[in-house]
Formats: structure tokens, sequence, C-alpha cells
């Protein structure tokens, strides 16, 4: 099969990672990104990318294996970092009925699949969630929170929970594809275009960190998704016998890619450690757990 050669590199690149991480004995997780992270957003969206199909999320054990909107086959970057920083459960996604009430207790997902930095980002997919649109759901879970704590209340509780956003891949992905006729633009130079994505960050979060991404050595195929394949639709499905379903490969553990686009739980799990855990070339200034450790120590 003719492989991709920008996807391993978007895999370098992809994450525009920024941590605010504070006193937390009791995780309380708010998720702001893109597919990677997440959690089923898109499920209760119009939109042409969806996950809520089998064998997506087919290692995801608190669903038995059951599809969640979740874009691999287990969990996301996030879910790792929040259970082993002691989270009981998993933040739910904010379009979720009732999901409201989990702003005070264990955090909320605003992650939306196709979605970027910038507003117009992912537009051919239809339905997506720009993080500009994930800051304003915030706003409103903020504003429910208040009404249940109050305002002094709601900043003690905020200033002790995990903020995190993982988002720019698809930015990258709309600015290097072909433009479509009637549709497209003139393209900026490449400079101003990276110009224009660190400016609009900066304008929704005022402050980021920047994660590099290594090459994952272990992994039999770096190229090949583990399912689904290079040509539409690209995602991974399960259809009504063996002749319409996509091929899964035996072992997903051995793969970096679990469609065309998405990491498999493995990588997951390795780019999860390496921001808990890694050295400056993989965190800076420094990792999450020393970030969280520091903080925690500040506080006692």
């Amino acid at each position: 099969m003719e492989t991709i050669p920008h996807f391993p590199l978007i895999l370098l690149l992809l994450i525009l990672m920024s941590f605010y991480v504070f006193k937390c004995l009791s995780v309380t997780s708010f998720v702001f990104g893109d597919s990677l992270v997440d959690a089923g957003n898109n499920d209760f969206l119009f939109t042409l990318s969806k996950a809520d199909f089998p064998p997506y999320g087919i290692d995801f054990t608190p669903s038995g294996g059951q599809p969640t909107g979740r874009f691999t086959n287990g969990r996301t970057i996030s879910d790792v970092v929040d259970q082993a920083l002691g989270a009981n459960s998993l933040p739910p996604p904010y379009l979720a009925p009732n999901s409201a009430s989990n702003a005070v207790r264990g955090g909320i997902s605003y992650a939306s699949g196709a979605s970027g930095i910038l507003d117009q980002t992912g537009t051919l997919f239809i339905g997506r969630i720009p993080l500009r649109e994930q800051i304003t759901y915030f706003e409103l879970s903020r504003a429910y929170m208040v009404n249940v704590m109050g305002e002094n209340g709601t900043k003690s509780f905020l200033n002790e929970a995990i903020f995190s956003v993982t988002i720019g891949s698809n930015d990258i992905l709309n600015y290097f594809q072909p433009s479509i006729p009637f549709f497209g633009e003139d393209k900026v130079s490449p400079p101003i275009f990276q110009d224009f994505m660190v400016s609009n960050l900066t304008i929704h979060l005022k402050d980021e960190t920047l994660f590099h991404l290594h090459n994952v050595l272990g992994f039999e195929n770096a190229n090949d998704p583990c399912c689904g394949g290079y040509f539409p639709p690209f995602v991974c499905f399960k259809g009504k016998d063996a002749n319409t379903s996509s091929v899964l490969c035996n072992d997903r553990a051995k793969y970096v890619f679990w469609d065309a686009y998405h990491p498999t739980e493995a990588v997951n799990l390795i780019i999860a450690e390496k921001l808990l855990n890694g050295d400056e070339s993989a965190s800076s200034p420094i990792n999450i757990r020393e970030l969280y450790d520091y903080n925690i120590d500040r506080t006692n």
C-alpha cells in the first residue's frame, strides 16, 4: 500500500498542547482539542467526522469495547493522563445529556473532531466545535459552577483543576490540502500561516507550551493504519459482513496509526508517558507530574 509521508511528520508536530496544572487532590479535568482527545462530542453533531461505530473503541474498557466517539481503538492521550493522576472517572463530552453537573465533579471534555485553532478549519466536515466555541462552552460551564458554589468557590475550585489543550493538527492538514474550486482561497506563505495560528492560539489561551513529540521506535508498522485506509472514507468501519468491513490488523499494539489520521491507544500511552514523566525534550520546561507534585508540595 502506498504510504502518505506527511502523517508520521504530523505525529511529531500535531500537538500544540498546553497544561495548566494546580494543586489537585481529587483530579478534575477540562479538556479542549480535536479528534485526538474528543470523548464523544461529535456524536451529538451533524458532521462527517464521527467515530460512533465499531470497531472504534474496541479496546476501551469502560465501555466494554463499544464505541464512545473516541477516534481510536482505546483511550485518548488525555484519558491516560487523567487516569495516571488518579482520576476516578473520565470527563464526559460537553454535548452529552446531563453533563453540566459533572463540571463540579470530574470535569468536562469540550474537544471536537475536525476542529482547529482557526474557526474555518474543518468546514468540509460540516459540524465541529472550533477552539473559540469550546472556550465559550467552558464559560457556560463556569456560569453553572458560580450558580452552584459562588464566585469565590468557583475560583478556588478551578485553581485546583487541570486544563489541557490538544489542537493544531487539523489547521496544518487543511493548509497543506489542495484548495477546492470555488471554496478555496489563495494560501498565505507558511511563515505567515504559522504566525496566524500562534496569534489565534495566544488570543484564546494567552499562554501555551509547545510539546515536541519524537519518533516512536518498537512498532512494527509506523506508516499503515491498523484499520481503514488512505482512500475515502479514510476512517475504520464495520460493515454487515467481512466483505464490507475495513480490514483490521492482527495486533493493534504494533501499529502507530489506528486509522489514516489517529494514533492507536498504544501510541497514546507513550505520548502520555512522555508528557507525564519525560525530560525537557518531550515536555518543557518541566513535565506534568513534576508540575503537579510541585504545586501540591507548595500548598502543604
